[in-house]
């Protein structure tokens, strides 16, 4: 179906293709505007093809100037840095969907946090045979040297991101949970203040929820989990320096804490306790923000050739010298297998009925479910179990007879290493596209953050909405070729 509204917005909406398969966003299905995008789509409308070319330059600059940019895997190591692609139409949710949104991240992430203690301690869940046990501990993510030990506070996914999509049905679905180190929450208070700088006007227009005190409950989050006895706790984050793909975001951390960020070599540990080296001698660090990878902790007890840890941390954590957030072998809930059974997670160990929708997966590991995966691999998007930032998907309805027919030799070279999924209808956004100058409808997501402290929990107003840039595309991961939106949520 054909929008066409030049009346209004200078052409820039003309030949808005509206896709009856998905939903739209921001426009009706019969092309009328939503109500609640009235104004910012007249607000828009004011400006001419010229005027909002310039304000995406503007924009695009304000995040060059920021060191808002990112590296690909593929990138040579002398490849200029990539600005984070950004679109000036923000995302709007209601309150009382955020709401939704809010309670359910929660409660999911209080049940991963409890799965997780379990995993390291009774086993419960195992010995009732609701999560066969192999799936979890050979898992590449699952920790031996997590048994039994007890981070201070009691948290161990202090940080969650939590992958969403609404699908056609106007239902929020969750897509996976990133509790290892999710990332993206710089980019979301990044792309809020560039909006503010080139959009100023529809502020005035629109009550939002601010999102710019999250480094404020990150602090506080810190302080709740710091080890006992400690009153006035030193805080840090640990980065594997500046050729990591979002450095800009461990720094940014930093600066809007207000404490140091450290690399391996600028820590020590003596009497199984963490100091930094200052010019003014050593100062203690008790509480750690990491942005490391569990296998270059510590030398001594994972990757022995790491040159980013720091030999004996893992020692003073099990003395409850030191937290970490978040806890290593969280990423034993952090797999799209284990993903599966979180609604179960929530049932066992907070008595409750899971507020938001898992999308149904198929195991490969499981015989039924395998066969399945094989004669419908075309209807199915196919997931590795244990990869990130949308590595080694494949979208059987967009693949080649090729493709299809290898993805069949991989999977039942390991099955357990793959899952398969409905092919969701990811919601469609209108997107400014730069070279054709007009909006055209582009699927997004959206990740929530959710922070989980010693009595504290706290959801970051809006969260991360990522774009596909490319037309039909379905993955929105920015190492992906994806883009953002700054996200609105909206008071009552």
């Amino acid at each position: 179906m054909q929008h066409n509204n030049s009346d209004t917005t200078n052409g820039m909406f003309d030949d808005y293709s509206l896709n009856p398969d998905f939903l739209d966003e921001v426009f009706s299905p019969d092309g009328a505007v939503k109500p609640a995008y009235a104004m910012i789509i007249e607000q828009l409308s004011q400006y001419s093809t010229a005027d909002l070319a310039e304000l995406y330059e503007r924009a695009h600059q304000a995040f060059f100037e920021q060191g808002i940019t990112f590296k690909l895997p593929s990138d040579k190591p002398k490849t200029r840095e990539r600005v984070f692609p950004f679109d000036l139409l923000p995302r709007l949710i209601n309150s009382k969907e955020w709401e939704k949104l809010e309670r359910g991240a929660i409660q999911r992430n209080m049940a991963i946090n409890a799965f997780i203690h379990d995993v390291y301690h009774q086993k419960h869940i195992f010995k009732d045979k609701l999560i066969p046990q192999e799936l979890v501990t050979n898992s590449v993510h699952y920790s031996p040297a997590m048994v039994d030990l007890d981070p201070p506070g009691g948290i161990y996914n202090h940080i969650s991101g939590t992958d969403l999509v609404k699908h056609s049905d106007g239902e929020y679905y969750i897509l996976e949970d990133n509790v290892r180190t999710p990332s993206g929450m710089s980019y979301v208070l990044s792309n809020r203040e560039v909006m503010k700088r080139t959009m100023f006007q529809l502020f005035g227009k629109y009550a939002l929820k601010p999102v710019k005190e999250f480094t404020e409950y990150f602090l506080t989050l810190m302080r709740s989990v710091a080890p006992a006895g400690v009153d006035e706790p030193n805080g840090a984050v640990l980065t594997d320096g500046m050729q990591a793909s979002a450095y800009f975001e461990h720094a940014y951390m930093a600066h809007s804490m207000g404490v140091p960020l450290v690399e391996g070599k600028d820590l020590y540990v003596e009497k199984d306790k963490v100091y930094m080296k200052t010019v003014a001698g050593p100062k203690r660090i008790d509480v750690m923000y990491r942005r490391l990878d569990d296998e270059f902790l510590d030398p001594e007890v994972f990757n022995a050739d790491s040159v980013f840890g720091i030999p004996g941390i893992m020692k003073a954590y099990r003395k409850g010298n030191i937290n970490m957030l978040n806890a290593p072998g969280c990423g034993a809930a952090d797999d799209k297998a284990v993903y599966s059974y979180v609604p179960a997670m929530i049932r066992y160990y907070l008595g409750e009925e899971p507020i938001l929708n898992n999308v149904h997966t198929y195991l490969c590991s499981e015989e039924s479910d395998y066969k399945y995966v094989i004669e419908n691999m075309d209807k199915l998007v196919i997931k590795p179990v244990d990869e990130y930032g949308g590595k080694g998907i494949l979208v059987g309805s967009a693949a080649t007879k090729a493709e299809l027919s290898e993805y069949k030799q991989k999977i039942a070279q390991d099955r357990s290493k793959y899952i398969a999924q409905p092919i969701m209808s990811l919601s469609n956004h209108a997107t400014y596209i730069e070279g054709n100058n007009r909006f055209e409808p582009r699927h997004v997501d959206l990740r929530t953050y959710t922070l989980l402290g010693k009595d504290m929990q706290y959801v970051l107003q809006g969260g991360l909405t990522r774009v596909a840039l490319t037309e039909g595309n379905m993955i929105v991961n920015s190492s992906q070729g994806g883009g953002s939106k700054d996200t609105w949520v909206l008071e009552e």
